[in-house]
């Protein structure tokens, strides 16, 4: 069956509610508008107004009522709508959900996950369209997580719910809609994909290149170019942002002896820059070049959509960027 990624995040919600009768959900036009892009649709119905809610826009309400339905025994799975929005209540996140286990003992425990549309979306401005995993990766005790596919989505949402530690899971805006085929026996069981764990989308020998999210479909063409030109690329989506599974990425850079990381969000103190500090700082000696950072202009997302497209990598920047590095 073909599905799309913004029906994997709908199923994995609509399973896990299912599921477990202390799951909620709960954020700005959720309910009866089934949130902008459609993905809670037709669950006010099935699970009434006591899991299924809107919220006033006040992001900071919203996480703090979260903490607190998840000290007191609930999960809480809310909507911040886009990715943007989780700088309002860049406090509550920064100190509270990602500290406060680590301040209050082994037994406390926080199952919460604060879901939001990450990235550009074709004109939403530059307000509607950033990335903020760098952001929250200086914030120890926050799981940060973005898939790539529909699989991954489906897997690693269902494993959010159920974890008890807090999970940031960013959804890129511009993946909803695409599609992939994944056979009815595996979507339809009960799977979960661990965090923490990373996925070799391709297998390669020349150079690691390391995708984030809606990038990883992008460096997947760009290898598949790039073979034609004899340039074998390994493809590794960490998926889990945050804890890095760097077992899986340092085996493969052992292996080819060069990296590059490829994200949506800006160059300067990004994903790839704190990436590449630590592939500098543990595999030196692996590495036969400096790491390439494929990475969107530092600039404030421009509203017009063409200007929009050039600021973000595109598969021909990721080409002319490793044929560079070769």
């Amino acid at each position: 069956m073909k599905v799309t990624f913004g029906k994997a995040i709908s199923d994995a919600l609509n399973e896990e509610m299912r599921r477990d009768s202390k799951v909620i959900i709960y954020g700005e036009d959720v309910a009866e508008f089934g949130n902008i892009f459609g993905l809670t649709r037709g669950m006010l119905e099935e699970y009434g107004p006591k899991r299924v809610r809107n919220t006033p826009i006040t992001e900071t309400a919203i996480i703090g009522s979260a903490i607190g339905a998840a000290e007191t025994g609930l999960r809480p799975c809310i909507e911040l709508m886009y990715s943007d929005f989780t700088t309002v209540c860049f406090a509550e996140i920064y100190h509270c959900v990602a500290k406060w286990r680590y301040m209050h003992g082994p037994e406390y425990k926080l199952p919460l996950v604060i879901r939001n549309a990450s990235g550009s979306a074709n004109g939403a401005g530059s307000e509607h369209s950033n990335c903020v995993e760098s952001l929250f990766m200086h914030s120890p005790g926050l799981t940060i997580v973005t898939p790539s596919c529909a699989y991954d989505a489906k897997g690693l949402l269902k494993s959010a719910i159920r974890s008890d530690t807090p999970v940031l899971f960013c959804e890129p805006k511009l993946l909803y809609q695409s599609k992939q085929e994944i056979p009815d026996e595996i979507y339809n069981s009960d799977y979960t994909i661990p965090l923490g764990l990373a996925d070799v989308k391709r297998a390669g020998t020349d150079i690691t290149l390391v995708a984030i999210g809606l990038m990883v479909p992008r460096a997947l063409e760009a290898a598949e170019k790039l073979a034609a030109e004899g340039i074998s690329v390994e493809v590794v989506d960490p998926r889990t942002i945050a804890p890095l599974d760097k077992d899986t990425i340092y085996h493969s850079i052992r292996k080819t002896h060069r990296a590059a990381i490829v994200e949506e969000g800006n160059k300067t103190a990004g994903i790839g820059a704190e990436l590449a500090a630590q592939f500098q700082e543990e595999l030196y000696d692996e590495l036969d070049g400096p790491v390439a950072r494929i990475a969107a202009l530092d600039v404030p997302m421009p509203y017009n959509i063409s200007m929009e497209h050039y600021s973000i990598p595109d598969v021909n920047n990721i080409v002319e960027t490793i044929r560079g590095m070769l």
